[in-house]
């Protein structure tokens, strides 16, 4: 059916209150918008944190424009190849050996061999059933002084199961070994940022003498492969569960769970599962009143500055209606929460789900703020609904000020490193910033990977 072009949108399957809301989808599915919001982080970008690494991929035309243009934006090009994958190749059904040839003529032509070599296949080896075993096998042979990790780019199948990303940030410790344990080292897996440095969690550990190792600070080989060192594993973010989790059963060490949050209870216990997990790699074990009684002392005066940093942002922001989004940090209606229960004018969160993370604080929204707005992201009205407002707004997260049109916003995304209750702190300090100088969102936000060197 025709419909007439212009007027009003109606806004219906792409805005709702929280008291409305289905949990996990409060939207219908269908047709999807992509906003110029490109500050998260893809599998390339991801890749690259490998040290001594290059990335290949095994693909269509179609599929590589933009893999190969993430590559270039980040100023990462040299670090980058492929290999094109034509009809008449799927016809033939010669794949493998397309595959094989082609990242052997790669490899052959480079001037300096890689350490490793991330290599991407994709839907195509999916659908034809393509031997994988048999490239991989013949490519190590060939090269035996390269390490082949096992990557995918196969959107396809990211409904089902563990998705590209997740996949990922499992395969890229796959070459770690279990040799040596450092007894004094504990390995973060899985983040895309350095944990802040002056994160609940880094801190903890330096007084206890402790060094964590992270992916993102290594740089060469032989750093790289010391993340196997680590005593036990920790991981924050909640895509590196996945791998994180495999890697501890693989290497038989211990792994934690501590996701960013805003909840001082939840921070105070994921605090306490750390100290026990110290003191239980330490030979002179305190005991757990010991432990208790340095947590309540922590979590006492570090709860005391949050909440005068919260004061000095409420006297400052005052009622000025904040919108945030799921970009910024994996626990937007965890942080709404925050806000609103500490007395800011929180009115719309930008989301397209809701992580099961999050089920009791979209309970608790439900009960004691169902006016709450919940805009999706990718549903294909958000293109064309309006998206100015005439009063002052603070956005937090990159979508959030786009689909607000605000340029008074917090240009962060997926947690930037904060964790804890110095990432409340943090979180604040950026709002404060945010509110009382302008940015430009039409140059910032569109900037691919967000802290990468970008060539736009």
């Amino acid at each position: 059916m025709l419909k007439r072009v212009g007027g009003e949108i109606d806004p219906e399957g792409a805005v709702i209150t929280i008291g409305e809301a289905d949990f996990p989808v409060p939207f219908p599915t269908g047709l999807e918008f992509n906003s110029p919001a490109h500050g998260n982080w893809n599998i390339v970008h991801t890749g690259m944190l490998m040290p001594e690494a290059i990335q290949i991929y095994v693909c269509a035309d179609n599929c590589m424009r933009g893999v190969v243009l993430t590559a270039a934006e980040m100023n990462a090009a040299e670090r980058f190849s492929f290999v094109i994958v034509e009809e008449e190749n799927l016809l033939n059904g010669n794949l493998e050996d397309v595959t094989i040839e082609g990242v052997t003529d790669v490899l052959k032509k480079l001037e300096k061999k890689p350490k490793a070599v991330l290599l991407f296949t994709v839907c195509l080896h999916h659908f034809l059933g393509c031997d994988l075993e048999l490239v991989y096998g013949e490519l190590e042979a060939r090269f035996p002084e390269i390490v082949f990790v096992r990557c995918y780019m196969d959107p396809i199948m990211q409904k089902h199961g563990a998705t590209p990303d997740q996949k990922l940030r499992k395969a890229m410790y796959d070459p770690l070994t279990a040799g040596y344990i450092d007894k004094k080292t504990v390995t973060l897996v899985g983040s895309d940022f350095v944990l802040d440095k002056n994160s609940d969690i880094k801190r903890l550990l330096k007084k206890k003498g402790y060094t964590l190792r992270e992916i993102p600070a290594c740089r060469n080989w032989e750093e790289y492969q010391r993340l196997g060192e680590g005593e036990f594993f920790i991981s924050c973010y909640p895509p590196a569960k996945y791998g994180a989790e495999m890697l501890a059963e693989r290497l038989n060490r211990k792994h934690l769970y501590l996701p960013g949050s805003f909840d001082y209870g939840e921070i105070k216990e994921e605090l306490r599962k750390l100290l026990q997990e110290l003191q239980a790699g330490q030979e002179n074990v305190l005991g757990i009143e010991t432990i208790s009684e340095e947590l309540e002392a922590f979590c006492k005066q570090e709860i005391t500055l949050c909440e005068n940093a919260v004061g000095h942002a409420k006297a400052i922001i005052g009622d000025t209606s904040i919108v945030l989004d799921y970009l910024y940090h994996p626990r937007p209606l965890g942080l709404a929460v925050f806000l609103l229960k500490h007395g800011f004018h929180v009115t719309t969160v930008y989301l397209d789900s809701v992580s099961p993370e999050e089920k009791e604080v979209f309970d608790w929204l439900k009960i004691h703020h169902p006016d709450l707005e919940l805009r999706a992201t990718i549903q294909a009205k958000m293109r064309v609904l309006p998206r100015h407002t005439e009063e002052k707004v603070l956005a937090i997260g990159q979508k959030a000020a786009w689909f607000s049109g605000s340029s008074y916003f917090v240009n962060m995304v997926q947690g930037g490193g904060l964790w804890g209750f110095d990432g409340i702190r943090r979180t604040l300090e950026l709002m404060t910033e945010a509110f009382l100088e302008e940015k430009d969102p039409e140059d910032l936000i569109i900037r691919k990977g967000w802290g990468c060197e970008s060539c736009i």
